[in-house]
């Protein structure tokens, strides 16, 4: 029985070579996967650039291509950090690494440029900056939101940032930023500004004011990347309008300015706050030094370290004080935990350029999703005479060319018309197309400004999108003074949107400061187009709720949900009544707000809307009982 075992495991065998073929087959594929192995392994190795074969030469260029790409254009490439035991080059190593990395970068028509050099274990350790040129017309934008209590600095800083011209002391630079009369008489910010600095392919910056005015133009066209910034209120009266610039211009970056010899203060704490439940990355840059005591300063620097490593924050704050600190805080400060903090002064000048190179090395976070249905949002609107109806805002996703019909909505009754993009601009520039995560202006054909409001959205048909009285959203509340119940209203801001609504539904009976929720909204105005797992701000004085859309209810009708159709249906029922007994009769279109004194009274014997309203009141109570 053994010796018949043992002659069909050998039959079996031969049966298995003879479908997978002899060893030295199975051999020779070892060979390659460990070839490959052996490949893979010095493509990671730290000598990778020193001398690459063609093969590993392609390899690394395609590497480098796909961080490009994942980035949008511009990334930091690390030579001397790899698979080995201890980072670090030799000066040969190093700079036959270089040559080969320039090379890469001009094959790919990018720009090199070096950042910094630090010694290691093994040797010499150098970043790069890799941008690609940007064709004419064209340049990456990144969004920060400038931040802070009133009297801070914020529109100063960025008077000296954007004309490149130091302050006095008393207010010089901000006078170019104000775009009203009373913000220049009282020195306050009271609406959204946008200021913009521009940075070609090599990392300078290319503002250059003429006659005191900047020519965004010039700027749009000789940048590679374009920092925006979004200048908001610091004043408490004004917190609706930093809460939409914060929601509705989807920064991708938070600059939060604090006085350094005024400390945190005031609004410092609420816009930090709402950074943090937008999930906006923050950087902290302390202004007035120079005119601020040591003492008063430290304690000011160990109050923002307080605050930001306490358990509401979670940040890992970082004192900026040279270049290496910069390009440290830069390439990981997209994990949302790093917090750098800035020390400058806009009379001296003091750091101001580690700012500059940090703002350079920023890369936005938004992704274009270039191929992904077209979506805009709406948050401002203008009537330019000679163009016609023109509106502002931010691509989400997809890509909009010249030309293209998309559709805007929703309107007061829920619906989205058909438009036709007649002109596009880009930070005051013609363009022929924007993609997402870009801001445009675009000017539409045969619209009145007053069809349009912010909130709006314009998207691609191919969404096939559809307005909501109704969504629910997991809510957490920060602040109420007492409890928050049912048909509580307040107003929301979920990106462009801002608009009252009401709770008509909760998981839990109240809602107190600290506790969290599954709540239904429901618009009082109109319907809005909104998308799962937006950030929603929910405020009333001083209350504040922060949360995210959970799910969406598009089918429910306004007619069903409206909450003032109990007296239409009551004005309806008259006019029924009326037209029933042949007397007053009117067309839709005319119909008065209220029923006439005659309808009321209930001459002609027809029973009038005030005894239908005594029955129900009376009635009211039997069914309690």
């Amino acid at each position: 029985m053994a010796s018949g075992g043992g002659i069909e495991i050998d039959e079996r065998r031969t049966e298995i070579n003879s479908l997978f073929g002899p060893n030295d087959h199975i051999e020779d594929d070892d060979e390659d996967v460990e070839s490959e192995d052996m490949e893979f392994v010095h493509i990671n190795h730290k000598n990778a650039l020193v001398s690459p074969s063609d093969e590993e030469y392609e390899t690394l260029l395609d590497r480098l291509r796909g961080r490009l790409n994942e980035s949008q254009a511009e990334t930091i490439y690390s030579i001397g950090h790899g698979e080995s035991d201890a980072p670090g080059l030799s000066n040969d190593d190093l700079q036959a690494s270089i040559a080969s990395l320039q090379s890469m970068a001009q094959s790919l028509n990018a720009e090199c440029i070096e950042l910094r050099r630090h010694q290691e274990e093994g040797g010499t350790v150098a970043e790069f900056l890799v941008r690609v040129r940007a064709e004419e017309k064209d340049f990456t934008e990144v969004r920060v939101a400038v931040v802070g209590n009133v009297d801070a600095g914020k529109s100063t800083l960025l008077g000296v940032l954007t004309h490149t011209e130091l302050d006095n002391g008393r207010g010089y630079a901000r006078q170019k930023l104000f775009r009203h009369k009373h913000e220049m008489e009282s020195g306050r910010t009271s609406s959204v500004g946008n200021d913009i600095l521009g940075f070609d392919s090599q990392g300078n910056i290319v503002n250059k004011p003429e006659h005191g005015n900047l020519d965004w133009v010039r700027i749009c066209e000789k940048s590679s990347k374009v920092v925006t910034f979004i200048d908001l209120a610091g004043h408490e009266k004004y917190l609706k309008t930093t809460v939409f610039g914060m929601t509705g211009h989807a920064p991708d970056f938070s600059m939060l300015m604090v006085g350094a010899n005024a400390g945190i203060v005031g609004m410092t704490k609420e816009h930090l706050g709402l950074a943090l439940a937008l999930g906006v990355p923050v950087f902290v840059v302390v202004t007035k030094i120079d005119m601020c005591p040591p003492n008063i300063l430290q304690e000011t620097l160990q109050m923002i370290h307080k605050i930001l490593k306490s358990p509401g924050c979670r940040k890992i704050p970082v004192l900026v004080q040279n270049l290496d600190d910069v390009v440290i805080s830069a390439t990981n400060f997209t994990s949302e935990r790093m917090c750098p903090i800035f020390q400058v002064s806009n009379v001296t000048g003091e750091n101001l350029d580690l700012l500059k190179m940090f703002l350079n090395l920023l890369s936005t976070r938004m992704p274009c999703n270039y191929t992904a249905p077209a979506e805009f949002q709406i948050d401002e609107t203008f009537a330019v005479p000679g163009v016609g109806t023109v509106v502002s805002g931010t691509t989400l996703k997809g890509h909009i060319k010249l030309g293209d019909t998309l559709l805007l909505g929703p309107d007061l009754s829920g619906h989205f018309m058909p438009i036709l993009i007649k002109s596009i601009h880009r930070k005051r520039m013609p363009v022929k197309e924007v993609r997402g995560g870009q801001t445009a202006s675009f000017s539409l054909k045969k619209l009145k400004r007053s069809q349009i409001r912010k909130g709006m959205v314009m998207v691609s048909p191919l969404v096939d999108p559809k307005g909501c009285w109704e969504f629910e959203g997991e809510i957490l509340v920060l602040h109420h003074p007492t409890t928050i119940s049912i048909k509580y209203q307040a107003m929301v801001h979920v990106g462009s949107v801002r608009q009252t609504a009401t709770i008509i539904s909760m998981s839990k009976e109240h809602l107190r400061t600290g506790d969290k929720a599954i709540v239904r909204f429901r618009f009082i105005k109109n319907p809005e187009y909104l998308r799962e797992d937006m950030r929603m701000v929910f405020r009333e004085g001083r209350t504040k709720a922060v949360g995210t859309v959970s799910k969406l209810f598009p089918y429910i009708s306004a007619a069903a949900q409206n909450v003032r159709q109990p007296r239409a249906s009551k004005k309806a029922a008259a006019l029924a009544v009326t037209s029933a007994d042949g007397s007053h009769q009117q067309r839709p279109q005319n119909e008065p707000q209220k029923p006439s004194k005659r309808i009321r009274r209930g001459n002609n014997g027809v029973r009038s809307l005030n005894d239908e309203s005594k029955d129900t009141k009376e009635k009211e109570p039997e069914k309690e009982t």
